[in-house]
């Protein structure tokens, strides 16, 4: 018997080697740049989702800053050079499109803005922007974010709170009021419970079996679309409404085209506005707690910053947009915490033909995966890059600074950027303004391949 077991373990050990040699040569192309590609079809998405970073520095270790794996389902060259990360994002119009991966485009929809190219996206970025621009935010949104994010932070003191829970609440919440005027209730509980299902499904193998992460997330997507299309049609009855939020803005006439974007198009957009800041206005919100709480120096200096701010205004007053622009450290802080955190640890390029890239050959139809949390931790940009140091954004202009790409670059820079600083900025305002908290107890939390504390982080608060 236990002749039979070796003898089976090991046709199935040489089972695994062929396959996995046969995907390699599978992929093999002269010119290519060195890697494996693991098994059929699951290629190494599993080790990759696992190990993360460690995944990232092995294979550069063995093979350079250039490398070829298959993840998520794609053929895919990882890219870690600073350099060359730049060209592709710059380079667009030279055939290094935008490649999210088959889960995230079936997901998000073919008319998400991260995935749409050429005369689309022009027109999707100018519907977007003609939303959320630093006017508009100015003039229609700030006051409502204000009043929201004010009203969502009541009440807080004397509990223990899940702070990866509340702002993410708050993001959606605050999302929905100013996309539809979606008030707290059945509809805004019924599209929260999706949308955590559609953003944990748009990261990873597009597998379409009931159970998978992939199906829950593209049956989300069906609940939502349904519940957002109901409330189109309720809109379409009142043809003079009065909301003047962003659903009317774009079931109007887009002002460059002359065109009204479909039913299908509004959609899209209405998800990539909510999943976009889902990932990052939330998680950097909570990140922000974390680091403030661990650094009470810092905590100081933002609260300060603050207190200054309301020191002539009555508890009633909102802050206005002279008030944001003034928040110089709040800024700092927000920018570290994307950096430290790595809230964004890549993005993901498709060739439409052959490329070269530092003498290597990216066959047509591949992926790049534009890795740039390495970059984040570079010792000659990032003096102690693994300190929570919000100083070193201070009048240094690093925002703006070539390899910093937290938030995009080029054509994809972030359209909306402004508003996301804005409203992690009012949260911190009336946080750091009304309370004080400690950890409860010390969460585990993970940064790969998204940022998130999986039993949540608990926070006592007081006044």
């Amino acid at each position: 018997m236990m002749g039979f077991l070796l003898v089976l373990a090991f046709l199935l050990l040489f089972l695994c080697t062929i396959l996995q040699k046969w995907n390699d040569l599978r992929y093999r192309k002269k010119g290519m740049p060195p890697g494996t590609m693991g098994w059929p079809v699951f290629g190494e998405t599993t080790e990759f989702l696992k190990q993360g970073p460690s995944f990232m520095k092995n294979r550069r270790s063995r093979y350079g800053n250039l490398f070829k794996t298959h993840i998520l389902g794609c053929p895919t060259v990882v890219c870690m050079d600073p350099e060359l990360n730049r060209y592709i994002l710059l380079n667009e119009g030279k055939g290094l499109v935008p490649g999210y991966p088959q889960s995230m485009l079936d997901i998000l929809g073919r008319w998400n803005i991260a995935a749409v190219t050429g005369p689309a996206h022009k027109a999707l970025r100018s519907s977007l922007l003609g939303l959320i621009s630093p006017t508009s935010i100015r003039d229609h949104l700030l006051s409502k974010i204000n009043d929201h994010i004010s009203s969502f932070l009541s009440g807080w003191n004397g509990q223990v709170v899940d702070i990866q829970e509340r702002t993410k609440k708050m993001w959606l919440l605050s999302v929905l009021k100013l996309i539809a005027g979606v008030e707290e209730g059945s509809l805004s509980e019924a599209l929260e419970s999706e949308i955590y299902k559609l953003v944990i499904g748009t990261l990873s193998l597009p597998l379409k079996f009931p159970g998978t992460n992939y199906y829950r997330g593209f049956q989300a997507r069906k609940k939502i679309i349904s519940l957002l299309k109901k409330v189109i049609k309720e809109r379409r009855k009142v043809p003079f409404c009065s909301s003047s939020d962003m659903l009317d803005s774009l079931l109007d006439v887009d002002s460059q085209n002359e065109e009204k974007l479909s039913d299908e198009q509004t959609i899209d957009t209405i998800l990539t506005l909510i999943y976009s800041g889902f990932e990052t206005v939330s998680t950097t919100s909570m990140m922000a707690v974390k680091y403030l709480h661990d650094h009470p120096n810092v905590l100081d200096e933002l609260r300060k910053e603050h207190l200054e701010i309301r020191k002539n205004k009555l508890p009633e007053d909102k802050i206005t947009w002279n008030d944001y622009k003034s928040m110089e450290f709040t800024r700092a802080v927000v920018c570290e915490t994307l950096r430290l955190a790595t809230v964004v640890n890549g993005v993901l390029r498709k060739t439409t033909k052959d490329a070269e890239l530092k003498g290597f050959l990216i066959p047509k139809g591949w992926r790049i995966y534009v890795y740039t949390r390495e970059m984040n931790y570079d010792p000659f940009t990032y003096p102690e890059p693994s300190s929570f140091h919000p100083w070193r954004w201070m009048n240094k202009n690093l925002e703006c600074h070539q390899f910093f790409f937290g938030f995009g670059a080029g054509g994809r820079l972030c359209p909306g950027k402004e508003l996301g600083i804005l409203m992690i900025s009012t949260f911190l305002h009336y946080f750091v303004t009304r309370y004080r908290w400690e950890e409860v107890e010390g969460e585990k939390l993970l940064k790969f391949p998204r940022v998130e504390a999986p039993n949540g982080l608990h926070i006592r608060i007081s006044d």
